[in-house]
This record gives structure tokens, C-alpha cells and sequence, in this order.
């Protein structure tokens, strides 16, 4: 039965404890571990079965209790200090964005994701894109940049997983109470809920939006799961993560983008730089794109020329099937009228989602029109940006790979969601409060070195006694679910030990991460594993998504083994794998395995939250950990182990034994005699320098205080200010520079470019300068146009081009009704063979890049290759 009326019950709270509301519906409690205590002194218990969700545990909590505290001095004191912290963190004085950028007026930076992983309470995310995206919020909010996030509010949110009799995953999907969460409806002035639409083909869907205040930042969500929304369909539609057909998936992303947009518009939110996290919300191009067609009154080319200026895009896929497609019919049902009021025809708006715009049945690709609208693209590692080069260079015919306009910028972590109380304290001590407000200074992190090696392998050990605890009561509950006969679940205290070396592997289980790589060679492991004076013990957790049963094989596999005699005691899989579960298993381990095969992780963050905590990577060369052994010397202390050298083999199962081996070889030669290798003191001195070199040497540069930076840096502030500048005086220099690029883009065929013989001699010395020049032929174009550009260097075994001197030529004189182009240079910096061309670009002030698909043109036809 449905109520007529329906109304929120808030707690009741002494004027004392007030306060207490307006810290529960702030996330910033999530990487603060004073006001976490300050709940749990509140009631312990009641903390763990509210999720670690304050706003639920507050409604839960006994009014006799409440009042308790409110009369208890040592608690109020704690209170307020937990409160004045908050209040001065929230005033933002002194961030680091108001004083290094005080003078970049006001600009807004809105990011799209498809999930945000905050708090294991807010359950919107299902793996590492979303926990990225969450400290990126957190970060931004540290850093006081001004951003927003929008997303999706699921109602059911990503799975819960558990393990059937036979090791099989089983999905499981519990509502989310929104009104027992941290977050908040937003309201008009009327007192209404605030509404938006977005187009669906023949109606509207209708979505309210939900605010969640992380920190100084704020998450919007979208809720379609209200009385507005006649059909099933559309209330369902915010549903699931990752849920639903492809159809489903289409919906939801017009939702995120779209209406995503739109939500911004309707809180009178105007933001001048629109950053796509991974391609799910690329749609909000097109309606920036539409909005600004509307309120400037200008063509299709135009707007899209002023929307690309404010547009971001990061791809964190390294594998083209990981990519979201969808086929021409479906996009035509939903998008064909769109596709009308923006004024362009149909062929041209599917070309914006195609690699090949020719090629009729290709299908519409999100990344595609992501990296073809927004002004910056970059991978999350260096590794993937040279993937994404690759993967991607044809959306700019005629660019070299190393010159396709996708950068990179490296993952990182937000350390103090996932930095140990005991680690905190002890950071604390030593650091001081360093480490968390410039966690990328060096000298900072340098102060490791005072800190005795008995105090930080005592800390590290009570974080391992915890993980065991944790873990036993764990695979307790796990059993007891199962109906597994008491005697199994009696000798669960026989598992694990809180004294021996501990393997940690946790992550979305798909079949690239190899997650049984370690179990190839089973009688091996079985005697690493069962070693009586050197044991070691792994614990494996992980979802493998609902699809993918080779994934489901792989935990499968782990669980079966966990029950045979030999490897009962020293393998655990512990179910359910969320935030918390991955907080004790990053803060508790000694060593972090990830064996993907490479170059297929992109980047990889659980690794960075385990450095630091002290824990040492053991890993195969992909992601973040290429990145760390790349930049390394000889000189360099280790600070932790790598499987091979970066090798690929054409055959993955060649590929996996080999790896497996130099696995184990790893394993007995150097991790587990290292950690036994104790002194008089029990203390493993040579491991102890290695955490602290780990944690010298890797924590300034992988946290997320880093990686915000940067994209404020290279990417937020100079997209504002080119949004600025395009869209003044009624978007005249967007109008110019659209103008332009048609003009340059129709006079582009009639351009011919060639050498002009240098008299060079058949050698010449390192250093020697040489003139060199170019004929051009530029049609109906000026000089004002073009850049013409030398493009020299080193011949590779293929005859081409690498590492190349590239410098813009000169236009020195008219000759025969060509314009010759002229440079001196030094081509040679180093012997060999070498080669040399030349090549045409587009050019104008206001673009970006000079690299716009189909306007390159190189001499004789060439396309790097030696002249």
C-alpha cells in the first residue's frame, strides 16, 4: 500500500551536539580521522552497523545515549575541537589555489563521471574509476580549486557479491535509502524539488538532483526514480551501475551528459571548463554545443568551436573493446531530432563518434566524440598516453604517434582516505602536518628517516594483527552465510597469522589483471606458502563484473584452492570487496601484487595506497609501476620488486609461465629472506629500508594534491581563459576562429608543399648547421595561415623519423608563384644516419593545437619518412 503523503524523520539532537548534523552530511569526515572517532565514541557498535554512515547511525542512535554525551565534558571537548577544525577548514583560508592563482578571476570546473567512490557508505562506484574520481573531488577540495561533480545517485548502486558453495560469485542489490544518507535534496526558491529533463525519443525523462558536500566541493547526483516518471523504464533508469542492455547503458549516459548539463544550469551553476572523466558523459559536448546555439545565436561550427575551448577529457580505457559503442540505428532513434535542432545533418553528427567518418556502418564511439570536442585529451599514466597515441592516431590522419594530441597525466591517490590511524599518528609525529596539506613536497616526506625503524615496523605489525583479526571474522561471517559445517568454521582461528609474511591482491577481476597468475605452479607456491621457518600467506578480494563469467572462473579458481589441506591456512578470499575491505588490506599487507598484463592497466591506484602505508609493490611493468622503474637508475634505491622487464610475447599463455616463474624466482630470492632477515631485535632492518625508500620516493609525486595541480595547472586554467576569450563580445573570436578553420579547411587541397635540394655533402659533422628550404604553394591562402615546420633527425631501421627536430621555417621570398620557406639548423645532435622533410600545418592565435584532423600536409606526399 502506498501512502498518500509521505515525510523525512531527522534525529532529534541536543542544542549541544547541533553541530553533529552539519558534520554527518559532509563527507569530509571520510578522510578525517578525528571526526571518525568522534563518531565511534558516540557508539562503536552502532558505527560499524550504520555502514560508516553518520547521517543513518545518528537516526539509529538511543535519545538516552544522545543526552549522555551532551553532558559529558570529555566528549564535548573532543566535539568542539572536531568542529572548530571543521569550520576552519571550511572558511578556506589560505588554500592553495587562492594563493597561486588569485588572479584567474572565476572560474568553476565541472567534472563528469559515471561513479564517484567516497565513502563505503555512498554506494555509487564499482571499482578504480570511481574511487579516482572520488579523490579527485577530495583533492580539489584540499586544494580549494573550484570544481563541482556530477554524477548519477543509483538507487541500488553497484553490487554486493558473495560466494556460493562452489566458490561461484552471486550478485546481490540492496536499495539505497536516500534520505538516510549523506546528501541532500536541492530545492527551488519555492521550497519545491528542483527538476531537470533530458530527451528521451518522444518524451522526457525527469530527474531531481541531490547534493552531497564533499568538503569545500560539491557532488551533484541525478534521481529519476520519482513519481514524474510515468513508465517503469524511466524511474529505473538511475537504477544500476553498469547495469541493463545497451540500450540501458545509452539512456543513463544521455542522463549523465545531458542531463547532467542541465542540472548545472537549473542550480545557476555556469561552469567555463566541463572536465569528461572516461567518455560515459561525452554527451554533455553536444548539449554545451546546443546551449550555446541557443543563448549566442550561433552556427552549429561556431558553437562547437566555442564549447571544444572549455573542454576536458580524460581516457582511462587502454583496450579499444573497453570502450563504450553504440550501433548506427540506436543512435538514430534516440538522437535523430537532436541531431535536427542543432542544425547539423545526420551523416555529420554520427561522424562525430566515428574513427573513419566514411565508413557508414561504423558505430558511434563515446570516446571518440569526446577526444573530437574537447581541446585536451590525456591517458592516466605515461605508459597509457602512449597506448591512447597509438590506439587512437587516426582520428588525426597524418600525425606521427608521438605527435597525436593526447598527453598524459598519472593517476594518484588521496592519502588520507586510506593512510592507517596508527600510520596518521606516527606521520604526524615526525612529518608533521606536511604530509597532509603539501603531500608532494619532497623535504616533507625526506623526515621519514627519523623515525625509528622499531616505531615503524611496530605500527606496520598492529596494522597486520588488525587485517588478520579483520580477515578471520570475515571468512567467519562468509561461512556461516554458506551453512558451512561447524568444524570449517571453527578452524577459521587457524587461519592466517597475525606474525608471517602477507600477500595482498585485491582488485575488479577481470581476466587481463590475472589474478591466478601466482597459482600456476601449485606445488611451488604450496612450498613458498608452506615454508616452517619462512611462511607466507596471501589474501585475494575482488568482484568480477555480473557478465563476465571468465572473471567468475578466476575467483572460482582462488576459492577452491583456499579449501585444500595445504592451502587452507595461508589463503583467504575475503567476499564483498568495498572501501573498507580495501582500507585494511592496503593498511595490513606487507607486499601489494598486481600481475596485469601489460600494456593493458592503464594506470593501476591500489598500489599507491598501499605505499603509503608503508607496503611494498610487487608488480609486472604496467600502469603507475612502469612509470616508477622507468624513470629509475642505477643509483636509485629499490623500493620494490618488478616482474620482468616489460616484455610482451605474442602468446599470453608464454607470456603468463614465464611471468609466473620470475614470480616465484622473486618471491624466494629476494621478498621472503628479506622480511625473515631479523636482527637481535626482531626487526627486519634491510625491509625497513626499503618501505621508507618507497615511501621517500614515490609518495610526493602519486598522491592526488599532484594530480589536481596538474590539471588545474595544464588544463583548468588555461581552458578558462580560452573560453573567456573566445565567448567576449558576443563570441566574436569563436565566430573569427570557426571562420577561419573553414576557410583553411576548403583552400587545404590546393596546398603543395616541397623540398628544395640543400646541397648537403654525403657526410656531415654533429653541430653543422645547414640551410634548408621549403617551396609552398598556398593557393588562395596567405602566409598568415600556414606554419611550415623542418622535421629532422635519426632514420629508426624502418627508415623513418624519431625523436625529430621539429622548427618552424620562415617564409623568405615569392618565387615562380610559390612562396619559399627558409631555416639554418643543426639537424645532427648525435652520428648516424638521418633524414629530413617538411610539413604544413593550419595556424591562427586562438587555436589550441595546431594538429586539426585532416590538415596536415608533408612534403612529396612524405609522412615522417627521410626526404
Amino acid at each position: 500500500m502506498k501512502p498518500i503523503h509521505s515525510f523525512t524523520v531527522v534525529p532529534r539532537l541536543p542544542a549541544a551536539l547541533e553541530r553533529l548534523r552539519d558534520l554527518a552530511y559532509n563527507l569530509r569526515w571520510a578522510w578525517n580521522h578525528d571526526a571518525i572517532e568522534l563518531f565511534r565514541r558516540l557508539d562503536r557498535d552502532l558505527w560499524e552497523e550504520s555502514g560508516h554512515n553518520p547521517v543513518r547511525m545518528l537516526g539509529m542512535l538511543d535519545q538516552k545515549r544522545v543526552e549522555e554525551a551532551a553532558a559529558d565534558e570529555s566528549f564535548l571537548a573532543y566535539f568542539e575541537r572536531v568542529v572548530a577544525d571543521f569550520d576552519a577548514y571550511l572558511q578556506n583560508r589560505g588554500s592553495w589555489f587562492d594563493k597561486t592563482h588569485a588572479g584567474a578571476g572565476s572560474p568553476l570546473v565541472a567534472y563528469f563521471s559515471a561513479e564517484f567512490g567516497l565513502t563505503e557508505c555512498l554506494s555509487i562506484f564499482a571499482g578504480g574509476l570511481g574511487i579516482l574520481s572520488g579523490d579527485h573531488l577530495k583533492a580539489a577540495s584540499d586544494l580549494g580549486v573550484p570544481l563541482v561533480g556530477v554524477g548519477l545517485f543509483y538507487q541500488q548502486g553497484y553490487f554486493q557479491q558473495y560466494l556460493n558453495a562452489s566458490g561461484w560469485q552471486q550478485e546481490a542489490y540492496a536499495d539505497n535509502d536516500f534520505h538516510t544518507l549523506p546528501a541532500v535534496l536541492q530545492r527551488g526558491p519555492d521550497g519545491r524539488e528542483l527538476t531537470i529533463e533530458a530527451p528521451l525519443p518522444g518524451r522526457n525523462v525527469t530527474a531531481r538532483i541531490w547534493r552531497v558536500n564533499v568538503g569545500r566541493v560539491a557532488l551533484y547526483l541525478l534521481d529519476t526514480n520519482i513519481p514524474e516518471n510515468t513508465r517503469d523504464e524511466d524511474r529505473d533508469l538511475s537504477d544500476q551501475l553498469y547495469g541493463g542492455d545497451l540500450e540501458y547503458r545509452l539512456r543513463q549516459e544521455i542522463l549523465l551528459g545531458i542531463g547532467g548539463y542541465r542540472a548545472l544550469g537549473a542550480l545557476g551553476l555556469h561552469p567555463t571548463v566541463y572536465h569528461m572523466n572516461e567518455g560515459h558523459s561525452a554527451f554533455l559536448a553536444l548539449e554545451l554545443v546546443r546551449d550555446l546555439i541557443r543563448r549566442r545565436s550561433l552556427s552549429f561550427a561556431q558553437a562547437r568551436t566555442l564549447a571544444s575551448s572549455a573542454l576536458v577529457f580524460t581516457t582511462h580505457t587502454p583496450v579499444a573493446a573497453g570502450h563504450d559503442y553504440f550501433p548506427p540505428g540506436l543512435m538514430k532513434h534516440y538522437f535523430s531530432s537532436y541531431a535536427a535542432e542543432v542544425g547539423i545533418p545526420w551523416d555529420d553528427f554520427l561522424a562525430l563518434g566515428r574513427s573513419n567518418p566514411a565508413q557508414k556502418e561504423e558505430n558511434f564511439c563515446m570516446t571518440v566524440l569526446a577526444m573530437r570536442t574537447a581541446s585536451a585529451s590525456n591517458g592516466v599514466s605515461r605508459l597509457h598516453g602512449e597506448v591512447s597515441r597509438r590506439l587512437w592516431k587516426g582520428l588525426w590522419p597524418g600525425v606521427p604517434e608521438h605527435e597525436v594530441p593526447i598527453t598524459h597525466i598519472t593517476n594518484a591517490v588521496h592519502f588520507q582516505s586510506w593512510i592507517s590511524e596508527e600510520m596518521n599518528q606516527l606521520y604526524e609525529r615526525y612529518l608533521g602536518p606536511g604530509w597532509r596539506t603539501q603531500p608532494s613536497a619532497e623535504n616533507v616526506w625526506n623526515r621519514i628517516e627519523s623515525i625509528s625503524p622499531e616505531s615503524l615496523w611496530r605500527t606496520h605489525e598492529l596494522r597486520r594483527e588488525r587485517l588478520v583479526a579483520f580477515a578471520r571474522r570475515q571468512l567467519r561471517l562468509q561461512l556461516e552465510r554458506r551453512g558451512a559445517p561447524q568444524a570449517e568454521i571453527a578452524a577459521v582461528e587457524d587461519t592466517l597469522d597475525p606474525d608471517t609474511l602477507t600477500i595482498g591482491f585485491a582488485r575488479r577481476f577481470a581476466t587481463y589483471k590475472r589474478g591466478t597468475l601466482l597459482l600456476r605452479d601449485r606445488r611451488r607456491l604450496a612450498a613458498i606458502l608452506n615454508n616452517f621457518k619462512c611462511p607466507v600467506q596471501v589474501i585475494f578480494a575482488g568482484k568480477a563484473h555480473p557478465k563476465d563469467d571468465e572473471g567468475k572462473e578466476l575467483i572460482r579458481q582462488i576459492t577452491a584452492l583456499a579449501r585444500e589441506p595445504e592451502f587452507r591456512r595461508r589463503i583467504v578470499f575475503i567476499e564483498d570487496y568495498d572501501m573498507s575491505v580495501a582500507r585494511y588490506l592496503v593498511q595490513g599487507v606487507d607486499v601489494w601484487l598486481n600481475t596485469p598484463l601489460r600494456p593493458n592497466e592503464a594506470s593501476g591506484t591500489s598500489g599507491m595506497k598501499a605505499i603509503a602505508n608503508g607496503v611494498l609493490n610487487l608488480s609486472t611493468l604496467d600502469g603507475w609501476w612502469d612509470e616508477v622503474f622507468r624513470s629509475r637508475t642505477p643509483n636509485h634505491p629499490l623500493v620494490g620488486w618488478a616482474i620482468g622487464k616489460g616484455e610482451s610475447y605474442a602468446n599470453t599463455e608464454v607470456q603468463a609461465q614465464v611471468e609466473a616463474e620470475a614470480l616465484y624466482d622473486i618471491l624466494e630470492r629476494d621478498v621472503v629472506p628479506t622480511f625473515y632477515d631479523r636482527r637481535a631485535d626482531g626487526v627486519p632492518h634491510n625491509w625497513i629500508r626499503l618501505m621508507k625508500s618507497s615511501i621517500v620516493d614515490l609518495c610526493p609525486w602519486f598522491n592526488t594534491n599532484r594530480m589536481v595541480r596538474e590539471y588545474t595547472e595544464r588544463f583548468y586554467l588555461p581552458a578558462h581563459e580560452r573560453f573567456l576569450r573566445l565567448e567576449a563580445d558576443g563570441a566574436a573570436r569563436a565566430r573569427e576562429l570557426s571562420a577561419a578553420l573553414a576557410r583553411i579547411r576548403a583552400a587545404w587541397p590546393e596546398l603543395e608543399v616541397d623540398m628544395i635540394e640543400t646541397s648537403l655533402p654525403a657526410e656531415i659533422t654533429v653541430g653543422e648547421s645547414i640551410r634548408f628550404q621549403a617551396r609552398v604553394r598556398t593557393g588562395l591562402l596567405s602566409t598568415e595561415d600556414l606554419r611550415v615546420e623542418l622535421y629532422a633527425g635519426r632514420l629508426n631501421a624502418q627508415g623513418e623519423i624519431e625523436n625529430p627536430l621539429i622548427l618552424e621555417m620562415r617564409p623568405k621570398r615569392e618565387k615562380d608563384g610559390a612562396t619559399i620557406y627558409e631555416i639554418t639548423a643543426a639537424p645532427a645532435c648525435g652520428s648516424g644516419l638521418h633524414g629530413y622533410t617538411a610539413r604544413v600545418l593550419p595556424r591562427h592565435p586562438d587555436l589550441r593545437n595546431p594538429f586539426v584532423p585532416g590538415l596536415i600536409l608533408w612534403a612529396n606526399g612524405a609522412s615522417g619518412k627521410a626526404h
